[in-house]
């Protein structure tokens, strides 16, 4: 049994659902298998021609709670590309796409990425 969607609820079909391609090597896309780091760990498989995917339906969902001012600040920040820049996103593009960049800094640049340096930073000041 399937329930309907908001857009169904509130007048409007709902839009057609459509799922991102996948990319495999033999499409095109370079993929970096295992790539050893400076520690001689492997990381994550990733596709280094990655992009955010955007305003389209997506089929997995995570929760996370921020703070206040973290709310806030991605708030003003959505606000702000709208204003200064013309461009138009809701906070969940704008989390998609700080993970996309966040995770393409871990596998170009590894122990020295942003990601590992913030993380490590809260680890020392007891922060989680």
């Amino acid at each position: 049994m399937s329930l309907p969607g908001a857009s169904e609820l509130f007048g409007g079909a709902a839009p057609k659902q459509t799922r991102p391609e996948k990319r495999t090597a033999t499409d095109g896309s370079a993929l970096v298998a295992d790539r050893p780091g400076t520690n001689g760990r492997s990381r994550t498989t990733v596709v280094e021609d990655r992009k955010s995917s955007g305003r389209i339906r997506h089929d997995t969902k995570i929760t996370v709670y921020v703070t206040e001012e973290e709310l806030l600040g991605l708030e003003q920040t959505r606000l702000a590309l709208r204003a200064e820049h013309g461009l138009t996103a809701d906070r969940g593009r704008i989390v998609r796409e700080a993970i996309d960049v966040l995770l393409a800094d871990f596998v170009d640049h590894g122990p020295d990425s942003v990601l590992v340096q913030r993380l490590r930073a809260a680890e020392s000041s007891g922060d989680e």
